[in-house]
């Protein structure tokens, strides 16, 4: 039996950090969402297309290719059309238009079939916006973590001097904060708390804490 994990919370909660290690303890698949929204996002840009031309994005989001895959040191890589685009795709110019594009229902449809399709058959951990209200609503285990605006802008902020991206602080607890209210109130996979979730507030959190959490919840499954 495959089992599902989805991993839900907001912008900067640490979902992405904590998939992957989880992923990696336990050897399941892990599914980056969010990085699938920024390949559309990424292309939408790179073919000079305006936020405001819809039918151009949903036609981008209908037939890209994205691939995950894992490096010799099992660290996951994003393939755009071929092109490893691991990094590129967490620039701020992508960064600023990726809650718009993520709203286009259209886009979120084809996105979200490409999502089930990955995880046919496979123990997988799933992180994003909807994961455990929209894209699996039976999850065998759902998360969702949060974390203070502060916190999470910090956060962004140490990643992107680390990676070299160029971003002031006050850049991303604003681009946190307008993101936050998109996400919340989008028509179609808006983030949102499921009754089954099991919420962790990450902000004074180490993030070996948050995983051994998590890994608890998922062996209670397992057993």
């Amino acid at each position: 039996m495959s089992i599902i994990v989805g991993i839900d919370g907001v912008a900067g909660s640490g979902k992405g950090t904590v998939s992957k290690i989880i992923a990696k303890k336990l050897g399941f698949l892990n599914i980056d969402t969010g990085a699938m929204y920024r390949c559309v996002a990424k292309a939408t840009i790179d073919n000079g297309i305006a936020i405001e031309d819809i039918k151009k994005i949903i036609d981008i989001a209908k037939n890209i290719n994205i691939e995950m895959k894992n490096d010799k040191e099992n660290n996951p890589q994003i393939f755009l059309n071929g092109q490893d685009v691991t990094i590129k795709i967490r620039e701020q110019e992508v960064t600023d238009i990726v809650s718009q594009v993520s709203s286009i229902k259209e886009v979120r449809y084809a996105m979200v079939d490409l999502q089930r399709k990955m995880s046919e058959g496979k123990n997988i951990v799933m992180e994003g916006r909807d994961i455990c209200t929209y894209v699996f609503p039976n999850a065998d285990v759902k998360i969702y973590l949060d974390a203070t605006e502060e916190e999470r802008a910090k956060r962004r902020y140490k990643e992107n001097v680390e990676k070299g991206i160029q971003a002031t602080y006050d850049e991303i607890l604003e681009n946190i904060r307008t993101r936050d209210y998109i996400d919340k109130n989008k028509e179609v996979g808006s983030l949102k708390i499921t009754d089954e979730s099991i919420v962790i507030d990450t902000t004074n959190m180490k993030i070996e804490d948050v995983v051994d959490k998590i890994i608890g919840e998922i062996k209670k499954i397992m057993s």
